[in-house]
């Protein structure tokens, strides 16, 4: 047998189909984590056998109405792939909301069982919801449960196991409404035509519903014809709207008087009172920077030092990040030790030793070296996701990314970008607007990510030691600020004016789940430590080949390298980068090839510097405070170039698999054609800018630079600028400006 979940976002649905199946479905705590369906085995235990019963996940929705493109593929997997059962999960918290979906799904001919989620938050508030009367008014039978606790799980599946082999005829909330007669005779024509729900397809007819009116033409006409002998008044019957009323009507004067009886005394729930605060119109913003920074400072920061400044500790307190980067460092150290002597008594020859030293061992360390503080970030930020401030991140950000053409559910992906590009790019399946899915596709790669921390780490601590965390900082504020300016641009000049829509809702706080958190941690890490093992190490080999042999296959030395395959390739694109102060010189390929050898993997900067830079695999330690020390003793780099070479990797073109995720969330070859040009104008643009002020700072007097700032402020005032507009509060303007439209 196949039962599918169907339910509203956030109502609990995929933490359902984790405890039924044990999958390792992603689990987050805001609308729109499902955008695909995903699919599990559930085994029944009845006596001594058990019954194996798959289990589908569909997206969250609001409705089985053509909105979203998620309402689309649920509404098509449950019309044409013929389930033997709909378990609809209803979040018992916001009964009004979810059971208008239910009166659709009652609409089909498919069994039906309601599990009502969320029961143990119900008796926490104090309230109550009397299951029988519920399950008599919908005639389902309705199974209370609690997914987060996987409570009342089996008796539900046992309960949809009997249902699912009783077939059902689907009925209407309309039959008793003053659109009785117009619904049963639709049902009638749709009946005659011998097609299949027919119940669900008369609604949808009436309604006018895209999808019926393009698969059911005639009959379509003949339902026309039908409501047309009902009309009365020059003003046409909206049927959608009043149908959608009426189903609201039956939810509140129907089921929610007669199943919910409040025990409280009608005070603020604990979500309410936090959200007074969280989601304050002048302190949501700042709170949420905080907490932000925070994070970053548990992640990034050297040491506590102001524990020692309040005189709490002898000495400052390591950073969490830096604590285990530390000890994945020293692990590196004696692991490329031991092999370096391990191959000596071996009597491996040079080449040997420099491949597997120099070559693999070299850029493999280099990037587990980071995975610590990856791993920190990721955690951090799921425990965001699973407590529900997520969701409220978005609230209060949404008036501000309005002024950039996008809505506040687009800081959720943005946010993401943080830990990776990939699953953030996936998460703007979320945005309904395709235009703004595009513009938040083409900034997401400004967001820092975990695999670009390695860049930062080596290059500040080799240019920037006495002010490591200001200047990792700076370059995580350049990346928002470089996406907000792009968004700025890109409304005002390609995608012009964009009215995204925003339909949100608020979940109650919870307390995370340590096993959901780990979970996800887990599978991060695997497919991290799989990508490290296969396409960074490819890579690593094939930059040592590349960097130790010519073009005529003869391997030359470490002094020689200009003359390698690497070498060459990276020298007659060189004179691109030159003007960006990294690229000058006789070393100059080197940064170049490493920006090149990021586009497989960004953490493949760091790994191919290490081979470029450190040439005698005696030296390799494992550990980056040596390539730091290279770095700086070379001619090539100084701090402004350094840090113009880090604000080029952060905004240039992503990994290939970034890449490869914008190419299909795009959905157009010319989007992401300009997507590709628009990041490379960016990365460099900027990096231009960012060199040629440092220059400026570094040798004019003070006088010129206030000059120099507020020329550029005055150009971004006037670029910004809105036009003043008139209106004669006529209804038709479209502005959004004058608060008349």
């Amino acid at each position: 047998m196949k039962f599918v979940l169907a339910g509203n976002p956030n109502s609990g649905k995929t933490t359902l189909f984790n405890a039924l199946t044990g999958n390792s479905a992603r689990v987050g705590n805001w609308p729109g984590v499902t955008v695909d369906k995903k699919e599990g085995i559930y085994r029944l235990q009845t006596g001594n056998t058990a019954e194996k019963i798959s289990i589908v996940d569909l997206p969250g929705i609001y409705s089985l109405s053509p909105y979203t493109p998620e309402e689309v593929v649920a509404r098509q997997f449950i019309m044409d792939e013929k389930p033997d059962l709909i378990i609809n999960i209803v979040d018992s918290t916001n009964l009004e909301r979810n059971l208008y979906l239910t009166t659709q799904l009652l609409e089909t001919d498919i069994p039906v069982v309601v599990a009502l989620n969320m029961m143990d938050v119900i008796e926490r508030e104090g309230s109550k919801i009397d299951v029988g009367i519920l399950a008599l008014k919908l005639q389902v039978p309705v199974v209370p449960v609690s997914a987060l606790k996987s409570s009342n799980v089996h008796l539900l599946m046992q309960r949809c196991a009997e249902c699912a082999k009783n077939p059902r005829r689907g009925s209407s909330i309309l039959q008793e409404t003053q659109l009785g007669n117009r619904y049963q005779q639709a049902m009638h024509l749709v009946e005659k035509h011998n097609i299949p729900h027919p119940a669900f397809h008369a609604v949808k007819l009436l309604e006018n519903d895209s999808i019926e009116l393009l698969h059911n033409t005639q009959l379509s006409a003949n339902i026309q014809a039908l409501k047309l002998e009902y009309e009365t008044g020059d003003k046409p019957f909206d049927y959608e709207a009043e149908i959608a009323d009426l189903r609201y009507r039956f939810i509140t004067s129907e089921i929610k008087p007669a199943a919910v009886k409040l025990l409280g005394n009608g005070s603020l729930s604990k979500s309410e009172k936090i959200d007074r605060l969280l989601t304050h119109r002048f302190w949501g913003i700042p709170l949420f920077l905080c907490a932000m920074f925070a994070i970053f400072h548990l992640v990034f920061a050297g040491d506590f030092l102001y524990l020692q400044r309040f005189a709490l500790l002898d000495e400052g307190l390591p950073g969490i990040g830096v604590f285990f980067q530390g000890l994945v460092e020293d692990l590196n150290s004696l692991l490329s030790d031991h092999t370096a002597l391990l191959l000596d008594n071996a009597g491996a020859t040079d080449w040997a030793k420099g491949l597997i030293v120099n070559g693999l061992l070299n850029g493999v360390c280099s990037v587990l070296t980071f995975l610590p503080q990856i791993m920190l970030l990721f955690f951090f930020l799921s425990l965001l996701e699973d407590s529900g401030y997520m969701s409220r991140i978005a609230f209060i950000t949404d008036r501000a990314m309005r002024r950039f053409g996008l809505s506040g559910r687009a800081i959720l992906p943005m946010l993401m970008g943080f830990g990776c590009s990939v699953p953030a790019m996936t998460g703007t399946r979320t945005l309904e607007n395709i235009r703004e899915k595009r513009l938040t596709l083409m900034l997401i790669p400004f967001f820092s990510c975990g695999a670009k921390t390695g860049v930062w780490t080596v290059i500040v601590a080799a240019f920037f030691p006495q002010n490591a965390e200001a200047v990792v900082f700076m370059i995580f504020l350049i990346g928002i600020v470089a996406a907000f300016c792009g968004a700025l641009i890109l409304k005002k000049t390609v995608f012009g004016r964009m009215k995204p829509n925003f339909v949100l809702e608020l979940p109650v706080y919870r307390m995370p789940r340590m096993k959901n958190t780990v979970r996800q941690l887990w599978h991060k890490l695997k497919g991290f430590v799989l990508q490290v093992t296969t396409i960074i190490a490819a890579s690593t080999i094939l930059i040592w080949f590349l960097q130790n042999f010519d073009f005529h296959l003869r391997m030359i030395s470490p002094d020689e390298s200009a003359r390698s395959i690497l070498g060459v390739i990276g020298s007659s694109i060189q004179w691109i980068f030159e003007p960006l102060g990294f690229a000058s010189g006789a070393d100059g390929w080197k940064p170049v090839v490493a920006i090149i050898a990021g586009l497989i993997a960004k953490e493949a900067v760091i790994a191919t510097m290490g081979v470029l830079y450190i040439p005698s695999f005696e030296n390799m330690t494992g550990n980056d405070a040596l390539l730091s020390s290279a770095l700086a003793s070379m001619a090539v780099f100084s701090p402004v170039s350094a840090f113009s070479f880090m604000v080029f990797n952060l905004l240039t073109i992503p990994c290939f698999a970034a890449v490869a995720t914008a190419y299909a969330e795009m959905q157009s070859r010319r989007w992401f054609c300009f997507a590709v040009v628009f990041w490379l104008a960016a990365a460099w643009l900027t990096s231009f800018a960012v060199y040629r002020i440092g220059l400026l700072l570094h040798d004019t007097n003070l006088a010129n630079i206030v000059i120099f700032l507020l020329a550029l402020v005055i150009v971004i005032l006037a670029f910004t600028r809105r036009k003043n507009s008139r209106h004669n509060n006529c209804g038709n303007c479209d502005c959004g400006n004058c608060g008349k439209c």
